[in-house]
């Protein structure tokens, strides 16, 4: 019987958090699980005050897991994460205990969509996600982080958020049923944000705890490029299950690319895998394939840093007149290409949180 990651969880429950009566999985401690055969590779962020913790954790993780029949190797890597004073032990996705957890209780799974650089496509990819993981049978929801240059007002829609009586916001259910709240939906679309790093904190905490998402299954934030204030905040305060590392085949975009993944590394953040975008064009005449941004960047770039590649999304017309008109091509043309590989970035996704 294939080695799965339901019998590396239930090994791992066997093992308690140090200085607590809960498991490493009950604490969340547990923050990424990959599969390879008979080889299976963990990573686990232990809050203790004491390093020592996090070694005998990690040998005690190795132990039960090499003890299991379907392993034959068991990879383990521990951080040990210091907890905030008189507190629990964190929650996943910060080094701190999440502040705006309790906002988010009825949503089971925050992904944030990021990039190391502007240009490579990132809230087309958030859109279609979202999309995607839609036509899964989940309830979605698309928060547009972007605060400087808001874009999903457009993707997914427009339309003016209404308010109910207690003075909260109500997102907009868009295209495919999902749910999008957009700083471009409240201001002006020529009103150009000029806000220090406390105003946009408050902007983002204002997305979090006073817009009415409902229950959900995901909501898939969408990040602004690079590793500042919002991305930094989000993980501090928002108990992520994973982020989406979006690029392009172009080595600039892989350098950045590369910074924004260890950026969630070092907040303890699981990083779900790498997405190349504008991979290649076909010619609609006569098939021929054309790189040209590069080809391989991607795949190898994950390789190297040991996190899954989620796959390729061909440039396509389909794709912008999609964004541009509100009805993205994973609506509008689910069969195309395009699509396709949106959709499998999106069961890949889905298939990692469950």
């Amino acid at each position: 019987m294939p080695l799965s990651q339901e019998a590396v969880m239930t090994a791992l429950g066997s093992i308690t958090l140090p200085g607590t009566d809960r498991s490493l999985v009950e604490a969340g401690c547990v923050r990424q699980v990959e599969v390879d055969g008979a080889t299976v590779r963990v990573l686990l962020a232990v809050p203790t005050g004491n390093p020592a913790d996090g070694d005998a954790v990690r040998a005690d993780a190795v132990r039960v897991l090499e003890a299991t029949e379907e392993v034959e190797k068991a990879i383990v890597e521990a951080k040990v994460l210091s907890p905030p004073p008189d507190s629990e032990a964190p929650a996943v996705g910060s080094q701190q205990a999440p502040a705006w957890a309790d906002r988010l209780a009825d949503i089971r799974h925050v992904i944030a969509v990021a990039s190391g650089k502007g240009g490579v496509g990132k809230s087309t990819v958030a859109a279609n996600l979202a999309l995607g993981l839609a036509r899964l049978g989940r309830g979605v929801g698309l928060l547009d982080a972007d605060i400087y240059g808001p874009s999903q007002q457009i993707m997914l829609g427009g339309g003016q958020p209404m308010g109910d009586p207690s003075g909260k916001i109500l997102p907009i259910k868009a295209v495919g049923g999902v749910k999008v709240m957009s700083l471009g939906m409240i201001i002006d679309a020529d009103q150009p944000v000029i806000w220090r790093g406390p105003m946009l904190m408050k902007a983002l905490e204002q997305f979090i705890g006073d817009v009415l998402w409902g229950e959900l299954d995901d909501l898939v934030v969408d990040l602004p490029p690079g590793t500042g204030d919002v991305a930094l905040t989000l993980c501090q305060n928002v108990p992520l299950a994973g982020a989406v590392i979006v690029t392009t085949p172009q080595d600039v975009a892989l350098i950045d690319a590369r910074k924004a993944l260890l950026m969630f590394r070092k907040l303890g953040v699981p990083v779900l895998g790498l997405i190349e975008n504008m991979a290649h064009f076909t010619c609609p005449s006569c098939g021929h394939v054309e790189h040209i941004f590069g080809s391989g960047g991607g795949l190898r770039t994950a390789r190297e840093l040991d996190i899954p590649f989620l796959g390729e999304i061909p440039i396509d017309s389909a794709i912008v007149a999609g964004g541009d008109s509100g009805r993205p091509i994973v609506v509008e043309r689910p069969d195309s290409p395009a699509s396709q590989a949106f959709q499998e970035l999106a069961r890949q996704v889905a298939e990692q949180l469950s």
